[in-house]
């Protein structure tokens, strides 16, 4: 029996409120359980350096959690510098969201997308891939309809979801009390039906292919549950 309930395969409630913020060019709200993340893409007609003359775009991201996202309060980043476990998310979430992208349709332009977690309750990085790809998707619509750039550059919608093996069963969608005892822990991102990225790891106990295999096929539900939930937040 999981913490919350669910059955193995049930992914938890899932919501995404678009427009939260008046300023960006796209924003939503992503609510995973009770994983919260606020998710922003800003538009920038200027590339880094190493992008210039390339006639290509660019996708990056930040993310970060607020002091009390969790059951205590955190020092602010700000104030001490990113940790490693940021700076690797942050990194996770620029390259997932950059695999559903043609650059080239975008344009030499930079969009930054920001996710900062206002919640934690396990999942904050999938959770915010696949936030950050709403935010994204709003912000190329603004362009296109200002006649900025002609063609969708976003291919496929990108979206990841946590899967593990918690007291000897596959599961879907770890909230933190599954995470924090699971044996195995995985992170599967991926778009149009194709993986992006595979992070799985023991946390105690080894796994078979057999159970890997199981995982990434409750990661395909997953996935596709949440990309329903992605296009009719944007369409």
């Amino acid at each position: 029996m999981r913490p919350s309930g669910r059955q193995i395969d049930q992914m938890r409630e899932v919501s995404i409120e678009v427009g939260v913020t008046r300023h960006a060019e796209g924003s939503c709200m992503i609510r995973m359980g009770d994983t919260h993340v606020l998710c922003t893409a800003s538009v920038d007609e200027k590339v880094p350096p190493f992008m210039r003359n390339s006639g290509l775009g660019w996708v990056t991201a930040e993310y970060g959690m607020l002091p009390r996202a969790t059951h205590t309060r955190m020092r602010r980043e700000a104030k001490n510098g990113q940790s490693g476990r940021t700076q690797e998310i942050q990194r996770l979430i620029g390259r997932s969201l950059r695999a559903g992208v043609d650059r080239v349709a975008m344009g030499e332009r930079q969009i930054q997308v920001d996710c900062d977690v206002i919640q934690a309750d396990g999942g904050t990085r999938c959770a915010s891939i696949t936030g950050g790809w709403v935010a994204l998707k709003l912000a190329v619509n603004q362009l296109m309809k200002a006649g900025v750039i002609t063609s969708d550059p976003l291919i496929d919608p990108v979206a990841a979801i946590s899967c593990g093996i918690y007291a000897g069963q596959e599961v879907l969608d770890l909230d933190y009390p599954e995470d924090s005892e699971a044996g195995v822990d995985g992170n599967f991102i991926m778009t149009g039906g194709k993986l992006v990225e595979v992070q799985m790891s023991a946390e105690g106990s080894t796994f078979t292919r057999t159970q890997m295999n199981g995982l990434l096929d409750l990661a395909e539900k997953g996935i596709a549950e949440l990309n329903a939930v992605q296009m009719a937040a944007v369409s």
